[in-house]
């Protein structure tokens, strides 16, 4: 674990000199207004991101051969300019993978993720329609799959966008949906469930996370929503005998699950499963939006009973923590 984040930063005394493990986020060549050249670095960690200088590139404690998404131990001192609090640093060098943790340099789930694993399986197992259950075992069984959907944010900055936020955000729909399909008799439990787990499944290839969270080429293209489909489509035609009025019920989960055209959806939800997986997925999403937010109100050191800043994610609306405004007229 590192000693020094990001965050720690702005409590250091300007000049004093300290150390740390960052991954490098951007690298730029620029020069000062009397044409010397310097390095401008973006570096981050889990707890956010500062802008560093190299004001000597030519050093030899400077590493030539850094650039982004690498990881590195960088050196150097606090520095503000017009307010900002910027590093600078002496010195430089690539991190050896043994000598840092991908948690400690992206954002990631404060939950067990091994946990929420056995959650997903363990919901898996539950399954009474034996076509279902085969194709979601064969899907996860994959080692390679099993691996990105452990780690892979649900999204790039909108809501979970940390390591483990697509298997966080999935076992809480889970969780959820569960509860709703026994309170609607019309709902097919294990349909539902399996929308659940296959409607980002997609994220796991459109996003990558090596350095901050991007969409790669391939997402960019084609979406998530696509690549979701082609790999279950891949999937179910490999089994024996699933069948075919099934699968189109599948994709329709897929395809459907933002709700709206506008928002991205090809088909609008049209049974009930669809439904509920866009309603539950849209709540979730939301509900950690806001959390967030809180937990950013209180970073800022805003009292539980005040309004927060406007919020993009939620139509640029403030919110009120109904708790800390109750506890507060007291």
């Amino acid at each position: 674990m590192k000693d020094l984040y990001i965050a720690d930063l702005a409590s250091l005394e300007e000049g004093r000199a300290f150390d740390s493990f960052f991954i490098v986020l951007l690298k730029q060549q620029r020069t000062t207004k009397t044409n010397k050249p310097y390095l401008n670095l973006i570096l981050g960690d889990r707890t956010g991101q500062v802008e560093a200088r190299v004001w000597d590139p030519a050093d030899p404690r400077i590493a030539k051969d850094v650039e982004r998404g690498d990881v590195v131990k960088a050196r150097g001192s606090v520095a503000r300019f017009d307010d900002r609090l910027q590093m600078k640093v002496d010195q430089l060098r690539k991190a050896t993978g043994a000598e840092t943790d991908k948690t400690d340099l992206l954002p990631s789930t404060t939950y067990d993720v091994d946990a929420l694993w056995r959650e997903l399986t363990g919901f898996v197992e539950s399954f009474t329609e034996p076509h279902l259950k085969l194709l979601l075992t064969t899907l996860l069984s994959d080692a390679a799959l099993a691996q990105a959907y452990r780690e892979a944010p649900a999204a790039r900055q909108l809501h979970h966008a940390w390591l483990g936020g697509l298997l966080e955000h999935v076992v809480s729909l889970l969780k959820l949906a569960d509860r709703i399909a026994p309170h609607y008799p019309v709902l097919h439990r294990d349909l539902l469930l399996t929308g659940v787990v296959l409607h980002d499944i997609g994220k796991v290839q459109e996003l990558a996370w090596d350095a901050g969270f991007e969409y790669t080429v391939e997402g960019t293209l084609l979406g998530h929503i696509q690549m979701g489909i082609a790999r279950v489509d891949k999937t179910i035609d490999s089994l024996p005998d699933f069948p075919p009025r099934l699968k189109v019920l599948v994709e329709h989960m897929i395809l459907s699950h933002h709700g709206k055209l506008e928002f991205g959806s090809p088909k609008l939800p049209m049974i009930p499963e669809a439904l509920v997986l866009n309603f539950v997925d849209d709540l979730d999403a939301k509900m950690q939006a806001i959390a967030s937010e809180y937990e950013k109100s209180a970073r800022e050191g805003k009292a539980a009973d005040e309004l927060t800043g406007k919020v993009w994610s939620l139509d640029q609306r403030q919110l009120l923590q109904t708790r800390g405004w109750l506890e507060g007229g007291k």
